[in-house]
């Protein structure tokens, strides 16, 4: 089997596990000493347990919305939306694996926007862009 068909199918069932908020699901694709960076808030996480603890102690009421995952080989991207409390963040993950596993994520967030009106005539809505409307 393609290698990158198994990890597709991994990134899938965390997003799906994340969504479903099955913890040990969602963190079943790190190695133990997966590393976690946030650089927005400057945060770093060493390790599944860590990782795991600090998404499952969220107070928000969280879903996740997956939008695409490219990739190959040991580099994968998802975007993603999520919504904390009724409101959507749109995310970026970037997952570096090694023998199957994560070993290094960094995820970006960034909150939606209205759009300019001096746009509006270049523009077109994108496919599942509601979830992002402000």
């Amino acid at each position: 089997m393609d290698p990158d068909i198994g990890i597709r199918a991994a990134i899938e069932e965390h997003w799906r596990a994340s969504e479903r908020g099955d913890i040990e699901a969602e963190h079943a694709l790190y190695a133990v000493d997966a590393v976690l960076d946030y650089p927005q808030s400057g945060e770093r996480f060493r390790g599944r347990a860590s990782i795991s603890a600090q998404r499952g102690g969220h107070a928000a009421d969280r879903h996740f919305t997956l939008r695409r995952i490219v990739g190959g080989g040991n580099l994968w991207v998802s975007e993603c939306v999520i919504t904390y409390d009724g409101v959507p963040t749109v995310s970026v993950s970037v997952m570096e694996f090694a023998d199957g596993q994560v070993v290094h994520e960094t995820q970006y967030f960034a909150d939606p926007f209205v759009a300019p009106e001096s746009r509006a005539a270049l523009a077109e809505p994108m496919p599942g862009g509601g979830e992002t409307e402000a």
